[in-house]
């Protein structure tokens, strides 16, 4: 009999894993595929390299207007991908041998609950006082007709050459970097968003600067379009005028979102509350059905890999009777573009529709001395939100190289319900991106 069992090794499953049984509790964790997860494998970290790789590459042609001049430059896209293989098989031997320090079981296979507290695989049936399902999500394949052949994110990812054509169906996170990615080594990229703006959640003015900056790098980004087949490597859609148009390109990438796993796991069993969207959780982590838990993708509520990990902290506590829960508009999201663009807490948009009274302000990166530095001819702002009330920090949103690094204070400070004005006495290291932040918060006191 298991204190817990975790159902999925991603970010969320193994951490939570590994913290319960550092609470002394005995743990197993079953995965039918790697440890590690989406994230680790085929998702948050290979796309990083791919990234880096690209920014290298942009940043070596653009070398001259920093007195550095660089010829023959050619990209070596095998090496590329030798490099993500060789980065995800560290991270994952890693993970590996922090459950093993942990003394959590790992057992391998495909799980399957059949009862409260049971759980077969492969045939054998174990027992625990509660389960935690981290099942994560895959690649949403919408009903498109012949959307089934075109590559997903993770398929795209062992692709060891860069295509001279792109059409990438999905304007969301995922799309973006990846056609910030192919637009930075040489590709012609095509973006078909259904929505009338890419990066749909973002701040407006920031996913504006965004969009601005890849359609300047040479992406075609198309909206309100519906795709209305893939045939072969055409893709045929609907623009907002209701004409029709087909578009042809070497690679068709399907960036459509990603739909959570819960299907074959047995949740009819136990007639726990789900469905397409997700497992149904409280914030709290607690499922319809006591001491079944649930965290990260599976769950429909945050697709993001230190959500995941969240959740499950805030899931294991209260399941040894620690009270915790997890506060959704506190967790910080980055777009790993170029520009990046890191965000946390609530957009503009989101408080004109709840009638909330704040103030606004909107600076631009430079701001900060050493975003010049870093950024030679590029742009980036920073918006701050704050309650006209009481200065509480409603949201930060940032669209610029360095955002991702130190969007974590400004969730601090949500987090732990500082207010703009308590920004005084912070010391921020000069010259810092970071300087940004400190100048747009002065602003909103």
């Amino acid at each position: 009999m298991y204190d817990l069992i975790v159902i999925g090794a991603g970010p969320g499953g193994y951490e939570a894993a590994a913290h319960a049984a550092h609470l002394g509790k005995k743990v197993a964790l079953i995965e039918k595929g790697k440890v590690g997860g989406t994230c680790l494998n085929v998702g948050c970290i290979p796309t990083k390299a791919f990234l880096k790789s690209a920014k290298l590459f942009a940043e070596a042609r653009r070398g001259a207007s920093f007195g550095v001049r660089v010829n023959g430059l050619s990209l070596d896209m095998p090496a590329v991908v030798a490099r993500k293989d060789k980065i995800v098989g560290t991270l994952t031997r890693g993970v590996a041998s922090m459950l093993k320090r942990a003394g959590v079981e790992t057992i391998a296979g495909h799980a399957r609950i059949v009862a409260r507290g049971k759980v077969v695989v492969d045939g054998q049936t174990f027992e625990a006082e509660n389960i935690l399902i981290a099942t994560g999500s895959r690649p949403a394949v919408p009903r498109i007709p012949g959307l089934e052949t075109a590559l997903d994110s993770t398929g795209i990812l062992d692709r060891a050459s860069v295509p001279e054509s792109i059409v990438i169906i999905g304007g969301g996170f995922i799309g973006l970097e990846f056609a910030g990615f192919y637009a930075a080594v040489g590709s012609k990229v095509t973006v078909l968003e259904a929505l009338p703006n890419a990066a749909a959640g973002c701040d407006r003015d920031i996913a504006k600067r965004l969009t601005d900056s890849l359609v300047k790098e040479g992406v075609a980004l198309k909206t309100s379009c519906r795709v209305l087949a893939v045939e072969g490597s055409a893709v045929r859609y609907r623009d907002a005028a209701g004409e029709t148009h087909t578009i042809e390109a070497e690679c068709v990438l399907n960036s459509t979102g990603r739909v959570p796993v819960v299907n074959d796991l047995g949740l009819e069993t136990i007639a726990l509350d789900f469905d397409a969207r997700g497992v149904r959780t409280s914030d709290e982590g607690r499922t319809s059905v006591p001491g079944v838990w649930a965290c990260g993708d599976v769950t429909g509520r945050r697709l993001l890999a230190h959500a995941a990990t969240r959740e499950g902290f805030v899931a294991v506590n209260n399941m040894f009777g620690v009270k915790d829960r997890i506060h959704y508009h506190t967790i910080p999201a980055v777009i790993y573009t170029h520009p990046e663009v890191a965000s946390v807490g609530y957009t503009e948009e989101e408080l004109k529709a709840q009638g909330v009274a704040y103030k606004r302000a909107l600076l631009p990166m430079s701001v900060a001395g050493r975003f010049l530095v870093e950024n030679e001819g590029a742009s980036g702002v920073i918006k701050a939100l704050a309650d006209t009330r009481h200065g509480e920090i409603l949201g930060v949103h940032a669209a610029g190289d360095g955002a991702s690094e130190f969007i974590v204070l400004a969730a601090a400070m949500m987090e732990t319900g500082m207010r703009a004005r308590d920004i005084h006495p912070v010391v921020f290291p000069h010259p810092t991106v970071s300087e940004a932040l400190k100048s747009a918060l002065l602003e909103v006191i």
